[in-house]
C-alpha cells in the first residue's frame, strides 16, 4: 500500500511541476536507468549525478525509477541475452571488454555481468523514445487533463482547505 501512494504522489508531483515537459521527460529518462540496470552498480552513481547535476525534474526521475524498476525485473532474461551475445559471442567485441576490465574504476562498474551490460545496452537504445514519449505525454497531460480540471470545484475545494495548507506548510520544499 505504502508503494502505491508514493508511486501516486510522485506521479502528481512530476506531472505538476514546474519543470518544462522536457525536464520532467529527461528525468523520467534517466530515471529509467535506474529502474532497467541493477540498482548496485557504478553506472547508477553516474546517473544520479546527472540527475542532480543537470536541470531536470527530480521527481521525474523517481517516477521514471519506480515505473521501470518492474520492466527491469521482467526483461531480465532479455538483457541476459543481450549481454551475453556482446560479452562471449563477439570476439570482435573481446579487446574492448579486456580493456574494459583492465581499468581500475571502470572494473568496479562489473562490465563482464551479462545482466549489466545488457541493461546499459537496452537502456541507451531505449532512452530516446522514452524521452520523447514521456515528453509528448507530459504536454499532452498538461493542455489537457490539468487544464481541465485545476480549476474544478473539488480541486479548489481541495487547495482551499485548511488540511491542505497544513500539508502545504510542511511538505518538503520541491
Amino acid at each position: 500500500m505504502y508503494w502505491i501512494v508514493k508511486f501516486i504522489q510522485s506521479l502528481a508531483k512530476a506531472l505538476n511541476s514546474e519543470g518544462t515537459p522536457g525536464q520532467v521527460a529527461a528525468g523520467i529518462a534517466l530515471g529509467a536507468c535506474l529502474g532497467l540496470t541493477p540498482l548496485v552498480s557504478l553506472h547508477n552513481l553516474l546517473i544520479v549525478g546527472l540527475i542532480l547535476f543537470f536541470r531536470v525534474s527530480v521527481p521525474g526521475a523517481t517516477l521514471g525509477w519506480m515505473v521501470f524498476t518492474p520492466v527491469g525485473f521482467a526483461l531480465d532474461p532479455v538483457f541476459h541475452a543481450l549481454g551475453t551475445a556482446l560479452l562471449a559471442e563477439s570476439s570482435a567485441l573481446r579487446p574492448l571488454w579486456v580493456a574494459l576490465y583492465n581499468m581500475p574504476v571502470v572494473a568496479l562498474g562489473n562490465p563482464t555481468n551479462t545482466i549489466v551490460i545488457g541493461s546499459i545496452v537496452g537502456w541507451v537504445v531505449g532512452a530516446v523514445p522514452i524521452f520523447f514519449g514521456a515528453r509528448a505525454a507530459v504536454a499532452w497531460y498538461r493542455a489537457t487533463i490539468y487544464e481541465r480540471y485545476r480549476d474544478a470545484r473539488l480541486f479548489r475545494a481541495i487547495r482551499a482547505s485548511k488540511l491542505y495548507g497544513a500539508y502545504r506548510l510542511f511538505r518538503p520544499p520541491s
